[in-house]
């Protein structure tokens, strides 16, 4: 099954890319109806980390072995937070 194929790999990064210089957090979601839909939410000091990260050979491994497992086209988003409680 994909969705245990990606559940493996990620295991295997999350840490390596948790410990990338400026990344403060990095959590894995599932949608609550769809099970098979899942999102990385990562938290990045500044959008220049984020970019180093990027064009690292980490990202470019770890997305050559994730496109693969999509069934869909994949999307992402940059987000900048308007507001955060605690």
């Amino acid at each position: 099954m994909k969705v245990d194929d990606f559940l493996k790999l990620f295991s295997e990064v999350k840490n390596k890319i948790a410990n990338v210089e400026g990344c403060e957090g990095l959590s894995l979601l599932r949608d609550m109806d769809q099970p098979n839909v899942l999102f990385t939410y990562s938290y990045w000091k500044e959008e220049a980390h984020l970019e180093a990260y990027r064009n690292s050979e980490l990202f470019q491994l770890t997305w050559a072995g994730t496109k693969i497992l999509f069934n869909d086209a994949p999307k992402a988003w940059s987000l900048l937070v308007e507001d955060k409680v605690k």
